[in-house]
């Protein structure tokens, strides 16, 4: 009897041992679980305060240097500084939510480390509008609001961030210029002094008194509300055409004022010199006759329209 009662003990003692092993593991794993989700929803916590976090310091960063006068008035530095602190906050903040799911730093900066080499060359061209985004930040050839010209392609500076320039032309067409190529060509910063020159060339006829040309169109300019007395207007003979002498009128505006002043003194210009008798000419063609022909016939065309700048 008692050998037949000593397979079954130990079955039962198996039995009972495997059930508390069971049990150990089913409560370790109710323990790992527990402590995940709270680890969890402490990530989610971190996550969402991180997002409010860097709106806060990103106002309060904005607010302090609009203090500073030195980025009182430049929204290009302000806006540029304000978005590096808004991405360190959102950085620190995901460091803190790894390393709450039990992700170790050092385990994150090698992962950095590792990635960075694929990672930068995978985003050449990202990296470099990065650094040319910090370098036109450093260098300052335009600021918002400036009015620049990239390659020819023209308008007001709307927003310089990390990775590009954005612009708006007359209008009102939103331009996206990379950082990168905005630092690699010519850049034309057409309000970036307080004053601008206009430059016209009006054409008048050989036959006609070019003093007086001169005269008229320098009197028009000094009649301008918006023409500065210093430097005063000039007008001088600055070619000798196929068919006229061209007079060049120099007058000096605040940058402002370029536009609408260039436009007046072109049309007052032309006004003028067609009320003092001053002869603005037509190109000419002079056919010339074949042999034995005694007369020449001129043909007079309707000249092209102007161009404007």
């Amino acid at each position: 009897m008692m050998s037949l009662l000593s397979p079954f003990n130990q079955a039962l003692a198996a039995g009972e041992k495997a059930t508390a092993i069971d049990a150990a593991m089913i409560a370790k794993l109710t323990d790992m679980a527990g402590d995940f989700a709270v680890n969890l929803i402490i990530a989610l916590v971190i996550l969402v305060a991180t997002v409010f976090a860097a709106r806060w310091v990103s106002g309060a960063t904005r607010r302090a240097l609009s203090r500073v006068r030195g980025f009182r008035h430049d929204q290009t530095v302000l806006s540029f500084a304000v978005q590096v602190v808004r991405v360190v906050v959102y950085i620190v903040g995901l460091i803190a939510v790894l390393q709450r799911l039990g992700v170790q730093t050092t385990s994150i900066i090698a992962v950095l480390g590792a990635a960075s080499l694929a990672v930068g060359l995978a985003m050449q061209g990202t990296l470099s509008n990065v650094a040319a985004g910090v370098l036109l930040l450093v260098l300052r050839p335009y600021k918002v609001g400036d009015v620049i010209d990239i390659g020819g392609v023209a308008g007001s500076v709307q927003r310089l961030d990390l990775f590009t320039t954005q612009m708006s032309n007359a209008n009102n067409h939103k331009i996206v210029v990379p950082n990168a190529k905005v630092l690699g060509d010519v850049i034309l910063n057409l309000s970036g002094q307080r004053t601008r020159r206009v430059e016209i060339n009006f054409t008048v006829g050989y036959g006609e008194d070019l003093s007086a040309a001169r005269a008229v169109l320098a009197g028009v300019a000094d009649l301008h509300d918006k023409v500065l007395p210093d430097p005063a207007p000039w007008t001088g003979v600055t070619g000798l055409l196929d068919s006229a002498v061209q007079i060049t009128l120099h007058a000096w505006v605040a940058s402002g004022d370029w536009w609408q002043t260039q436009a007046d003194l072109m049309q007052a210009g032309k006004e003028a010199l067609d009320a003092s008798g001053i002869e603005i000419p037509f190109p000419h063609q002079v056919e010339v006759p074949s042999k034995g022909v005694s007369f020449t016939r001129i043909v007079t065309e309707a000249a092209a329209e102007p161009q404007g700048d």
